[in-house]
């Protein structure tokens, strides 16, 4: 730490722990740590290579409804670096494969006739009052009806959280489902039609090196500014005294340190800070934090000995006899230039209990081929490697009971001074990379050049970050 600075600690170092180094190491007065348990940035939102590929965890993209502040540092730190992409994925829905995003021409054509049909009896029957929804269930069968909420979202529900609809809080609907009712569903329909485009419909951004690239700007752009990075660190404990944050202790290869700290800004699960503090949290506290459920991810890589599988950048599978939920390929998202091989990346949701979460990476190879020969995607060609990652806590579950142990730990750390949480993981929230960065911009703008927080404009931000929507 350098004499005469206030010590800022960030701990985690995904989009919104490195979005917040590096708007907070522009200021003299501040000294910005970051602590990242991990060998790199990026967490889930990061890249490693593969054969010569960078790959990422998972499919991301940067949509265009990124913040204009934003979108303009991403370009400035990665110039002709960044791609403009157009969306090109499909579902698979009754067997036949419908484009994503959805076109007019496409529904028409592939789409089989009950499923139209019953799309239209919903849209009459949707001019009717309806009563309150209160689950995940409920928001969607009165946004779009039950034939929609029957073969595609629904089932894919069950697969991504592991939770039956009826069992979800209605708030996993609003944050998840972009598309939650017909009309706005027409709208994104309508994007894919001459004239009706919005700007941005359609295309995301990806840079060439791999989404992870993002984050890596970023940490080299708070770094030349002076902020530091210890990888490999975990945190031991967060030491409060007379209700104030005084110092977070952190575990390295090389021992134990004690990092002084004016504040200390949390991404990590809220579950899991609450548990770090010292002195520890009321027993009421406590079990909320373990009452927070989290859905895990496995994410099996397929090295092909081909050019390419399909042209498609991401493929969909709501239907259950399908047991991944996405498949996709890196290689067209970024145009890299490997012109005898390929990687597909396939998602599995799970939970931390289940068999397959020990399953070799062998057996996770065959799962994945299998669910492909399944859906009419049979490899034919040689599978040259395969390799696996697993993400613990992938996604936040909305249980019916969330919102009251989310709330109760919330409130308990906002009584103390010197700590705040913040991003996907600190705020338990279905968000993508641009939310996590406007979050850590925003705290920027909440934060004295002494280190304080304005409380009253931070509860306004967090009012604004309710609002956020997954992009799909």
């Amino acid at each position: 730490m350098q004499p005469g600075r206030i010590p800022i600690v960030i701990l985690g170092a995904g989009p919104a722990g490195l979005g917040a180094a590096y708007r907070l190491s522009r200021h003299e007065a501040f000294d910005v740590t970051v602590v990242e348990r991990g060998a790199g940035v990026g967490g889930n939102a990061g890249s490693f290579p593969l054969a010569g590929m960078q790959v990422d965890y998972g499919s991301h993209r940067l949509h265009p409804s990124c913040a204009p502040e934003i979108l303009t540092d991403i370009r400035g730190m990665l110039g002709d670096g960044l791609l403009d992409r157009p969306r090109h994925g499909r579902i698979r829905l009754r067997g036949r494969w419908v484009h994503f995003p959805l076109k007019p021409a496409d529904l028409a054509l592939h789409l089989p006739p009950a499923f139209l049909a019953g799309v239209a009896v919903d849209t009459v029957r949707k001019l009717a009052p309806r009563g309150r929804a209160d689950t995940f269930a409920a928001v969607l069968q009165q946004g779009l009806g039950p034939t929609i909420c029957r073969d595609f979202y629904f089932p894919y529900a069950r697969k991504i959280w592991g939770v039956d609809p009826e069992l979800l809080e209605a708030e996993q609907a609003r944050r998840r489902v972009s598309a939650g009712s017909l009309l706005k569903m027409a709208r994104k329909v309508l994007n894919a039609v001459p004239g009706f485009k919005k700007k941005g419909g359609g295309r995301f951004y990806y840079p060439k090196d791999g989404f992870g690239a993002i984050s890596e700007a970023y940490r080299q752009a708070a770094e030349a500014r002076g902020a530091s990075f210890l990888f490999r660190t975990t945190v031991a404990g967060v030491e409060a005294a007379g209700g104030t944050v005084r110092a977070v202790h952190v575990s390295a290869p090389d021992g134990v340190r004690r990092l002084d700290a004016r504040q200390t800004l949390s991404t990590i699960p809220v579950s899991q800070l609450a548990r770090l503090m010292d002195p520890a949290a009321p027993d009421a506290v406590q079990a909320s934090a373990c009452a927070l459920k989290f859905r895990a991810m496995i994410l099996i890589y397929l090295l092909l000995e081909t050019a390419q599988f399909t042209e498609y950048d991401a493929h969909y599978f709501p239907d259950a006899d399908v047991l991944i939920t996405r498949l996709s390929e890196p290689k067209n998202y970024s145009l890299a230039p490997n012109p005898g091989r390929t990687v597909l990346c396939a998602e599995l949701p799970c939970s931390v209990d289940d068999p397959v979460w020990r399953a070799s990476d062998q057996e996770l190879r065959d799962l994945v081929t299998q669910a492909l020969e399944r859906a009419g995607l049979p490899v034919r060609c040689r599978v040259l490697e395969v390799s696996s990652r697993k993400l613990s806590q992938a996604y936040p579950i909305y249980t019916q009971d969330y919102r009251a142990n989310f709330e109760r730990i919330d409130q308990w750390l906002d009584g103390i001074e010197g700590i705040v949480t913040f991003g996907r993981q600190g705020l338990f929230a279905h968000d993508n990379t641009h939310h996590a960065l406007a979050m850590a911009y925003a705290l920027d703008g909440c934060l004295g050049s002494d280190g304080s927080l304005d409380r009253k404009a931070w509860t306004g931000c967090r009012r604004e970050f309710e609002k956020h929507v997954v992009e799909d």
